[in-house]
């Protein structure tokens, strides 16, 4: 036991060697900033601001890792130093992986045509650190994103590389808990009491879900709620066979749904077969009790 100690120090030694060392090289976007990508995004994310359309358009600057991700292929500008950085770690048992948190700075804005070029350094590596997870370590890149040469903005990744804690298994699966934050904690508050709350900008009172510190179409941070009515209808749906996830009973529906308030909430379609769900079903809004602790907002689907 007395020599446990030494060992991870030189353990440690070992990964801090690897910073400051590139983990991408001399990368390229797979596309041009344009305006397709764009508006897809806007449109997943609500935001109707207008300085993202016209000729005038720039690109939303929390897209700024969209123009440098590779999709499902291992990207070429990936360099041997971050292989062996995360092959050390797996050798050493700390085999699992989760990201935890990204940072992101920006400085000039992208515009449809630029084209991205891209270097990632591996910024830091942490000392040993136990966590709910496991026992591992932090892994930080930091990506730097240019256009035309002039850097645009900064992106900073970070994983826990861990070795899994080993838990008693549970006789029951629990659904896994919400987050909740400062930025959503009144719908929560509201779920309890069995109200759906929207929010309502206090300045141009648009409508607004998911919750947001502030508005997106005239940018106040101030806000008041509504209660909803319940009723609504399936916008769109998916049914979920596979991969089967603990406490979940595949098949069943998940669907966007319209509120009649004209604003979306993903949730369940509960109460009718998930292959009699269908666009444009009428919907009603129920809570149902899952746990002890864990109320939810699903949705009834409705008769003809």
């Amino acid at each position: 036991m007395s020599g446990e100690p030494e060992v991870h120090v030189e353990f440690e030694a070992r990964l801090k060697a690897y910073e400051g060392l590139p983990a991408a090289a001399t990368g390229v976007g797979r596309d041009l900033v344009n305006e397709p990508m764009i508006r897809h995004w806007c449109e997943a994310m609500g935001d109707t601001s207008p300085a993202y359309t016209g000729p005038d358009a720039i690109a939303p600057p929390t897209m700024l890792q969209a123009w440098t991700m590779a999709g499902l292929t291992r990207r070429p500008e990936r360099t041997a130093a971050y292989d062996e950085l995360l092959t050390l770690l797996d050798a050493s048992g700390h085999d699992a992986v989760v990201a935890t948190d990204c940072e992101q700075e920006y400085l000039r804005p992208l515009r449809p045509g630029d084209r991205v070029t891209f270097d990632s350094v591996i910024e830091s590596v942490s000392g040993r650190k136990t966590t709910k997870l496991g026992t591992g370590y932090f892994v930080t890149t930091r990506t730097d994103v240019r256009a035309g040469g002039e850097l645009a903005g900064t992106h900073r990744f970070r994983i826990l590389k861990y070795a899994p804690a080993h838990r008693p298994s549970k006789p029951v699966e629990r659904r896994p808990r919400p987050v909740v934050n400062r930025d959503n904690a009144g719908f929560w508050e509201g779920v309890a009491r069995h109200e759906l709350l929207i929010q309502r900008c206090a300045a141009c009172r648009i409508l607004r879900f998911p919750w947001l510190p502030g508005c997106n179409a005239c940018g106040s941070p101030d806000w008041d709620t509504v209660a909803a009515t319940g009723e609504g209808t399936v916008y769109s749906y998916v049914v979920m066979h596979h991969p089967p996830f603990p406490a979940f009973e595949p098949p069943y529906a998940v669907g966007l749904i319209e509120l009649a308030e004209g604003v979306r909430i993903v949730s369940n379609v509960v109460g009718v077969p998930y292959d009699e769900v269908r666009i444009g079903m009428p919907v009603r809004l129920e809570f149902r009790r899952y746990d002890e602790e864990l109320e939810l907002p699903v949705f009834q689907g409705v008769g003809p």
